[in-house]
């Protein structure tokens, strides 16, 4: 049974401070406590990019508490509506992580957002190069990236859970296609993925081949979801995201375990929806119960 989604409502918090807005005149969103990292620097990528790290609300008062880290793609279209693809739309990950974790619904966490770089995102984001396209297959440089660089910059400067089951990473189609490639490719890095409208046609599904081929399961917690009015054939597109979640299962993946699949009825394929399904994400990956507990 596929299960049905409730988006979470979101809610206001205190704006954050005031080191984390731009002071460029633009309506910026940001909500909670944010640190900005300027033009991270990668020896294996050309581009230079922003990071923007989010906070939970008790990181300043408890101090001897350490977090599990969730690492996003397409960091601008999470937190910011002034800073979005489309102006204005955004995932609400603050709002929706704020009040969440003010709840009691989840786990306290870290979020980090990875801007991506223009003109070079298809190509990081992406394992191979789609013929068709004559464009991709960067990846494995950006993922050095991220394993290499950024993952230890942000364990060195921020009180983080760093080992593998304390360690998320999430996007939305060629960042969902993305995150599932990087853990299967890096599990003993990260060992919980959310998977969000993932781009399973790119370059004649490769995806699915690097599934069905896996030798062995790694041990991978793994939010999947689509929704079915997404691109010009949502039909082909809903079958694509089947195929993939059943190669997972066949490969052992469990349902409503350490498999959880959504498909989210007449939901597009932009930023209001994957919104509404951030709330659900985090509670299926992030928990109450897997709460890591506190260092001394």
């Amino acid at each position: 049974m596929i299960p049905i989604l409730t988006p979470f409502p979101f809610f206001q918090q205190p704006p954050p401070s005031a080191d984390a807005t731009p002071s460029d005149g633009k309506s910026h969103t940001l909500t909670g406590n944010f640190r900005r990292h300027e033009r991270f620097h990668s020896n294996f990528l050309p581009s230079d990019r922003d990071v923007l790290v989010y906070l939970p609300p008790d990181y300043e008062s408890d101090r001897n508490r350490h977090y599990p880290v969730l690492y996003l793609h397409d960091g601008q279209n999470l937190f910011d509506g002034a800073t979005a693809f489309v102006p204005g739309q955004e995932w609400h990950v603050d709002e929706t992580a704020e009040t969440m974790i003010s709840q009691g619904l989840i786990q306290p966490l870290i979020i980090v957002g990875i801007y991506n770089t223009g003109r070079s995102r298809m190509d990081e984001y992406t394992p191979t190069t789609d013929r068709r396209l004559g464009q991709g297959g960067k990846a494995d440089l950006y993922g050095r990236m991220l394993v290499e660089e950024l993952k230890p910059f942000i364990d060195r400067n921020y009180r983080t859970e760093k080992d593998t089951s304390h360690t998320a990473l999430g996007g939305s189609s060629l960042g969902g296609l993305v995150t599932l490639y990087f853990g299967l490719r890096y599990p003993k890095v990260f060992g919980k993925l959310a998977v969000m409208s993932p781009a399973v046609w790119w370059d004649k599904r490769t995806i699915l081949h690097d599934v069905r081929h896996l030798s062995t399961k790694p041990p991978l917690k793994i939010w999947l979801d689509i929704g079915t009015a997404e691109g010009g054939h949502p039909d082909r597109t809903v079958a694509d995201v089947r195929k993939l979640r059943d190669a997972l299962v066949r490969k052992g993946w469990k349902l409503g375990q350490d498999l959880e699949y959504v498909e989210a009825e007449g939901a597009g394929h932009n930023e209001g929806a994957w919104a509404s399904r951030v709330g659900a994400m985090l509670q299926f990956l992030f928990p109450l119960t897997d709460a890591p507990g506190q260092r001394y």
